[in-house]
């Protein structure tokens, strides 16, 4: 089963269970895939899916991090209860020593050598982490890697 199927059967099964947060949740992520579907008129894969769910999941996350400076925890509760629910469609993320290893890898494969090389490197390191990883500590190894 795919992503995307997945998806619209948590969709009913939140209908059924009368979910009406977790619903609301799953109904802008499909509303997001569908968007994209049309906007560039083609069939969304899991790879894509999932990097529609890390945009939202960036989004709430910024969310939060402004409600929280204006001190409307209530509002950063919701956003925060959103997070949980789009994480369920996340691959398992690879671990901070996973992602430095992988990226030193591809340095060493690349050969690449200092900061210039950093488009090149994030090139390569977004095609075999994207959804595995957090895009944020991958740049941050990136960087290491390429100062060190």
């Amino acid at each position: 089963m795919s992503l995307k199927e997945k998806i619209s059967d948590d969709m009913k099964s939140a209908m059924r269970a009368k979910e009406s947060a977790r619903l609301g949740t799953i109904r802008l992520l499909l509303a997001a895939m569908k968007q994209k579907e049309v906007d560039e008129r083609v069939e969304l894969d899991d790879v894509a899916v999932v990097a529609i769910v890390d945009k939202l999941i960036k989004q709430r996350k910024d969310s939060v991090a402004a409600y929280e400076k204006a001190e409307r925890n209530d509002l950063a509760d919701v956003e925060k209860a959103e997070i949980l629910v789009l994480q369920a469609y996340l691959p398992e993320r690879m671990s901070a020593e996973e992602v430095t290893a992988a990226v030193n890898a591809i340095v060493a494969e690349l050969g690449a050598s200092g900061p210039g090389d950093m488009g090149k490197v994030m090139g390569a390191v977004k095609s075999k982490l994207a959804g595995k990883a957090d895009m944020g500590q991958v740049s941050a190894a990136v960087k290491a890697a390429l100062a060190g």
